[in-house]
């Protein structure tokens, strides 16, 4: 895989519309936005030397987490501390902090890494709906994206299969699966892990890696 393929993923993102009640993290409407599009690029490029060959597609980037970083299923405290278990993240490897006072880390990105660092088990990460969608007038808030916005992003999580040379597919919750569903993919789901969903989740995964299903 080339580079090459993770910038013009990157572009292709930041040029996509957004709603009236939704945000695109990476567009080129705010300055700190080239901060999220550089996050995304370095996280792809340290995945694609490690070559993953899973797919775990969530819901949507939530106010606190991707949304502020640009990264699935990251917060504040992750990217600066990063990921020793696997070598990722961190401000040592090159990612930056947006400056966001006054809103606490994600919870679920960090049962998302607890997970995955005590399964050993490195996918990619990505949402149905890659914007930040929240309720009218209050961009400080989520909200469950709707079947036509999943439907109209769903060229990123097909295209991203093809940028990371994707063998498996497993969708994290009902809207994933959903969404994974209308575009003719047949994939198992698990348990997402918001909401006390934390064992499911984990439960779910180890069964898929058990059976041989994801590796």
């Amino acid at each position: 895989m080339m580079p090459d393929s993770i910038d013009a993923f990157v572009e292709r993102l930041a040029a996509g519309r957004s709603g009236p009640n939704s945000v695109n993290p990476f567009d080129r409407s705010r300055r700190d936005n080239a901060i999220r599009r550089r996050n995304l690029a370095l996280y792809l490029e340290q995945l694609a030397e490690r070559r993953p060959s899973v797919l775990l597609v969530g819901e949507a980037p939530g106010y606190r987490g991707m949304a502020i970083t640009g990264v699935p299923f990251t917060n504040t405290v992750l990217l600066r501390r990063g990921i020793p278990h696997f070598g990722l993240f961190g401000t040592a490897n090159g990612y930056a902090i947006p400056d966001v006072p006054g809103v606490a880390a994600e919870p679920t990105a960090t049962v998302m890494w607890q997970t995955l660092v005590a399964l050993d088990f490195l996918p990619v990460l990505w949402s149905a709906f890659p914007l930040h969608p929240h309720r009218p007038g209050d961009p400080m808030s989520n909200r469950t994206p709707s079947v036509a916005e999943t439907s109209e992003w769903s060229w990123s999580w097909q295209a991203l299969m093809d940028v990371m040379s994707i063998r498996s597919v497993v969708a994290v919750g009902n809207v994933a699966h959903a969404s994974l569903a209308r575009s003719g993919m047949s994939v198992p789901r698990v348990r997402h892990p918001a909401h006390g969903g934390r064992e499911e989740f984990r439960r779910g995964l180890q069964a898929l890696l058990a059976e041989g299903t994801i590796a």
